[in-house]
Formats: structure tokens, sequence, C-alpha cells
């Protein structure tokens, strides 16, 4: 039998160098794979808005308020993006100033986006025939609840925010059925 040299034994740090470069490797690719799938599971936060998320226009751009207003008459409901992507319409007020609410315009009973019809000044549901005063309060069924609310306010920026209503309904004088 012959026996092996030193010389072709390597050492321990040539060996200790490779096994930590084939972990390293090996656990690089495995991060870099899995990396995307926690991101995906992760939801985006809103930032430091407080939770609000600014008004989008048809667009997709921000609703700026100063131009908003100039380019929009009193009485005008607006549908803009709101709250969970939902339309939500931004309202002008009689003294060209923008409502501190935002009038949700989703229709309670089944679903429907309900238009704004300015000539009988009430939301008319297209799909069953619901209909709901200036303030989104349901005035005829078959929907059961008034229109939601989200807080409308303009920030420093001039930007318009969205935010959840958890306070009493002013229409109703009831606890909001949305949050």
């Amino acid at each position: 039998m012959s026996q092996v040299s030193g010389t072709d034994v390597p050492d321990l740090g040539r060996r200790q160098f490779m096994n930590l470069l084939t972990f390293g490797t090996i656990t690089g690719v495995a991060a870099g794979a899995l990396y995307p799938i926690v991101k995906y599971f992760i939801p985006p936060s809103a930032g430091g808005t407080g939770g609000g998320v600014t008004a989008k226009d048809a667009l997709g751009n921000d609703v700026i308020v100063s131009q908003f207003l100039t380019s929009h008459n009193a009485g005008d409901r607006t549908l803009a993006q709101g709250l969970k992507g939902d339309p939500t319409y931004l309202v002008v007020q009689e003294d060209k100033t923008l409502a501190n609410y935002g009038i949700n315009a989703v229709c309670t009973h089944l679903g429907c986006v309900v238009p704004w019809n300015a000539s009988e000044e009430k939301f008319m549901c297209p799909c069953h025939g619901s209909q709901y005063n200036a303030e989104g309060k349901v005035v005829r069924g078959p929907a059961p609840l008034s229109l939601a609310l989200a807080h409308a306010n303009v920030t420093d920026n001039d930007k318009v925010v969205f935010s959840t209503w958890t306070e009493t309904d002013f229409r109703t004088g009831e606890e909001p059925w949305w949050s």
C-alpha cells in the first residue's frame, strides 16, 4: 500500500473556504428566489399620510385642489379613485370649496357604480333604480343603505387625501355601516 503524502491532502483552511463558498452560493440563490414570494405576501404601506390614500383623477394623476376647483363649478360631483380603489365622488360646495367628505360611488344594493344625475340632483343607480340624495343618503330602494363616506382632507401640498370615515354618519345619525 502506498501512503498519501502530506502535500496531496488539502489543508483545513482551503476546505473551510470551499464549504463557505458553496454555502454562500446556495444561500444567495435561495434568498433571491424567496424574496419575491415574501414581498408578495407583505402589503405595501401607505407611507406617511396617516393611513390616507391620495385621490387620483381619471388619468391616474393626483388631484390638486387649486387646479380642481378652477375647472369645476359649485355643486359638481366628480369621480376620483378613493379608498381601496373604489370610485369616490369629490363634492364642490356652493362656496367653491371642496367638501370635507367624499361619497363612495358603489351602490349598496349590488355594487354598481352610481352616476350623479345633475338635472335631478341625485345619484341614480343604472342597475336597479336605487336613488340617493346629493349627500348619498338612500331615498329610494332597493338599496338598503346609504352610500359610504370617506374623509376628504387637503394636505399641505394641495392634494386631496381620502381617509376612513369612522364617526357618526351625519346623514342618518347612525354609526357607519362601512367601517
